[in-house]
């Protein structure tokens, strides 16, 4: 039996609904963009135009969630199955677009470089419990109206995994729609086998900006899955209580979906946010609080009661440093989000609120990811009856670590995690080194660069990934891409 976790009854889950379509079709949202505004309104929606405002109708809503996929798969750079996004597998990508990196050498915050995101990109090559990548932060020496395009160039190039991304602008999607053509060949290509995921982020509360809506019009048309990022904080820009901010986290989202489908019906979308509650003592958004956490399982309750693929940014830390709390807020986050099924869950390697990357969490919480996917197989018989035959051996030898049954099973049975977790007797540690965790998640970095096998694209590939990163570039003064990124 799979274990599981569960916030909401479906009387809940129906009322949340109900109430969040209300606000929809009731109040409305704000929309300050003229091509979502004109596609609404040819849908059916009640558009102001001189307020930048919209008014649902339940046939609206109903429409899109009726032509919205039950799920979708992403194909890594080979065109291989990578990620399924259905029911309630579980697959975890690090989190993204972090500012600063955290430095393991010094232990100090700083602007990452392309070098530390070449470095990630090779270790995340490596990882087993790591199903994609993610555009995880941004490389501070380049021209910023590329940084964009430039991170999903640099995971396109050496990385082979699909890539969860996003932009912060309108420009940086034609470039980044060109670079996954490169991949692939043709939009047709790119429509059969997905590449990325795009996170598309409505602005709480009840509003989406020209960007945001413009990425979500953009991605549906040719057919590059969305992942709706609803931002609500509890008690600052959403109510104050968790079933209040899950009514607004539904309007925000159900408003995307319904963009999405009306630009292109059947386009893939994961009902996704990133929620928080709001810490008045600190004036922050705490990502590791256990009220957030639960409003993520929650909000996946919901969008799996609507039959949609899920997604949500927890099992990350708003710790400082890889610490005690570091390991409490992410261990915690990663086993609730796959105890509740969610698909896509972003986060490993994150700390300070969502603006730090680190590549010795990234290790730690790689074994944190492998523990919890052990946790939801959840517990079978496997040859276990009858079981007197078992005890018979058992008693005879005084011991089943050659037992044919202990060799059938052991290795489907007993996740054996790698050397970043520290399961030896303190005698034998001690003759290792005494390492500690920072040392031995740092010795763990080195054995995945050294083990990295370059991307298997082809050459001609490769090369036009540069080409078109190159001109881009050019665009905005940059005689020539960092050296060390080709």
């Amino acid at each position: 039996m799979r274990p599981t976790v569960a916030f909401l009854n479906r009387e809940l889950i129906e009322r949340i609904v109900a109430e969040g379509r209300d606000i929809l079709c009731r109040m409305g949202i704000a929309i300050h963009n003229p091509a979502a505004l004109k596609l609404l309104s040819d849908g059916g929606a009640v558009v102001d135009v001189s307020r930048h405002h919209v008014r649902f109708t339940s046939d609206l809503i109903d429409r899109a969630l009726g032509s919205a996929p039950k799920g979708f798969k992403l194909y890594d750079v080979m065109g291989e199955e990578a990620v399924d996004l259905s029911g309630d597998r579980v697959n975890y990508t690090p989190g993204s677009a972090a500012l600063n990196f955290l430095d393991g050498a010094t232990g100090l915050m700083r602007r990452p470089t392309t070098a530390d995101y070449i470095r990630y990109v090779r270790i995340v090559s490596g990882m087993p419990h790591i199903a994609s990548q993610s555009t995880a932060f941004i490389p501070g020496d380049v021209h910023e109206k590329i940084s964009d395009s430039y991170r999903l160039y640099l995971s396109l190039l050496h990385g082979e995994k699909p890539v969860v991304t996003g932009t912060f602008t309108i420009d940086s999607f034609e470039i980044m729609k060109d670079l996954q053509l490169a991949v692939r060949g043709s939009e047709a290509a790119l429509k059969a086998k997905p590449l990325t995921v795009f996170s598309c982020c409505p602005t709480s509360p009840l509003k989406w900006s020209t960007v945001t809506s413009q990425n979500v019009i953009d991605c549906a048309r040719y057919h590059i899955p969305v992942e709706f990022v609803a931002m609500p904080l509890s008690g600052f820009i959403a109510p104050v209580t968790l079933v209040g901010t899950l009514i607004q986290h539904t309007a925000e989202t159900l408003s995307g979906i319904v963009l999405s489908q009306l630009a292109n019906p059947g386009t893939p979308i994961l009902y996704g946010g990133s929620p928080a509650i709001f810490d008045v003592r600190y004036e922050t958004t705490p990502m590791g609080a256990v009220e957030t956490e639960m409003i993520d399982c929650a909000y996946a309750e919901i969008g799996k009661y609507l039959g949609l693929p899920t997604q949500a940014y927890i099992a990350l830390s708003d710790a400082k440093q890889l610490d005690a709390q570091a390991g409490l807020e992410t261990s915690m986050g990663a086993t609730l989000a796959a105890l509740a099924g969610i698909n896509n869950i972003s986060g490993p390697g994150m700390l300070d609120f969502e603006s730090c990357f680190s590549l010795e969490k990234l290790v730690v919480d790689n074994e944190i990811c492998g523990m919890t996917l052990r946790m939801i197989q959840g517990i079978e018989p496997k040859g276990d009856f009858p079981s007197l035959g078992h005890f018979t051996e058992l008693v005879r030898e005084g011991h089943l670590l050659i037992s044919k049954h202990t060799r059938r099973y052991r290795q489907e049975e007993i996740h054996l995690p790698g050397p970043v977790i520290d399961r030896a007797n303190r005698s034998r540690w001690a003759e290792e080194g005494s390492k500690t965790l920072m040392e031995r998640a740092s010795a763990e970095i080195n054995r995945l660069e050294a083990a990295y096998t370059p991307s298997r694209l082809p050459d001609d590939v490769k090369g036009e990934l540069t080409r078109l990163m190159t001109a881009e570039a050019r665009r905005y003064g940059m005689d020539k891409l960092p050296r060390e990124s080709r």
